[in-house]
């Protein structure tokens, strides 16, 4: 029987689900869910997608994600097929690990995303010590969210989700906390509208255009490194790899261009240096003060 096609929007906000196969658990040790929100930040610094919210708890995961033009279906293959990876070599298994593809529903309208964001926030209430205490456990985005945690992976954009439940962020937060503990009554629905007023915070959204095109591409990261157009098209040569990792990073992120049509474009390669040279350019970006912005910096350039 075929597959329902899964429903995408450019401009779409997804409730994500991933779960593991009834025999494995998803996650054996926090190491795991750290490896996961790494990944996760770094398919978000390549994607540019934003996240709302996340809670990984030992089976499954929920995340709350933005795509902002990005294709969901690659931006989750990406994170789920690299921790599958991950999870097999160190566990010394082979198979697979998620149950069938990851699910997702797409948030229509603003009560709809109070509703579910309260609902994977209070995932943790069913382990017996975070009952009382959501906020305390350390995989989950609440504590962020409610000011009692830092964000250390840098992940989560919660003031568009924060700026629906109070007009400052004091009155948002406890609000929102409140409300955790009630996201099970069947009268949460009708409870979490709050009055329409202005906010101070930001909470339009701007949808990042995938729609840039390859010349530009190859024309600024050519002026950025300094070396000819066509040097980008040559063989393998150990001094630009930086420059072919930033171009791949950049045609990924700004085109929704999939591994076999950049080495279509680049030619002389395989899909796996693309995955490679793709891996090179987000660390290059995320520890190189040089490249941080090298995105920004493009799209300022050429929108």
């Amino acid at each position: 029987m075929a597959r329902r096609a899964r429903l995408k929007a450019d401009d779409a906000i997804f409730h994500i689900m991933c779960k593991s196969i009834s025999e494995v658990d998803l996650f054996k040790e926090d190491e795991d869910k750290k490896k996961y929100l790494s990944l996760i930040k770094k398919y978000k610094e390549l994607y540019k997608f934003k996240l709302y919210g996340y809670c990984l708890m030992d089976n499954h995961s929920h995340l709350l994600i933005d795509s902002n033009g990005a294709d969901i279906s690659k931006v989750m293959h990406c994170i789920n097929f690299s921790y599958a990876m991950y999870f097999n070599r160190k566990y010394k298994r082979e198979g697979p690990l998620f149950k069938g593809r990851f699910k997702s529903k797409i948030i229509e309208n603003e009560r709809y995303l109070k509703t579910v964001s309260l609902y994977v926030h209070n995932n943790p209430t069913d382990i017996a010590c975070y009952k009382t205490c959501p906020e305390k456990y350390a995989f989950s985005s609440l504590g962020i969210f409610v000011g009692k945690r830092r964000d250390s992976f840098s992940l989560v954009d919660y003031g568009f989700v924060m700026s629906l439940f109070g007009n400052t962020l004091e009155s948002a937060i406890k609000n929102y906390y409140n409300l955790i503990f009630r996201c099970n009554e069947e009268k949460l629905k009708e409870e979490i509208e709050f009055q329409n007023e202005k906010t101070e915070y930001n909470s339009e959204r701007i949808i990042l255009v995938r729609n840039f095109k390859l010349e530009d591409i190859i024309e600024f990261i050519a002026s950025k490194m300094n070396i000819s157009k066509f040097q980008l098209y040559m063989k393998y040569s150990r001094k630009l790899v930086h420059a072919k990792a930033l171009a791949v990073v950049l045609m990924r992120s700004l085109c929704n261009f999939k591994s076999r049509d950049i080495c279509n474009v680049l030619g002389n390669i395989t899909q796996a240096r693309v995955s490679k040279l793709s891996t090179i350019g987000i660390d290059l970006i995320g520890t190189d003060e040089k490249f941080e912005n090298i995105i920004e910096d493009f799209i300022k350039l050429y929108s």
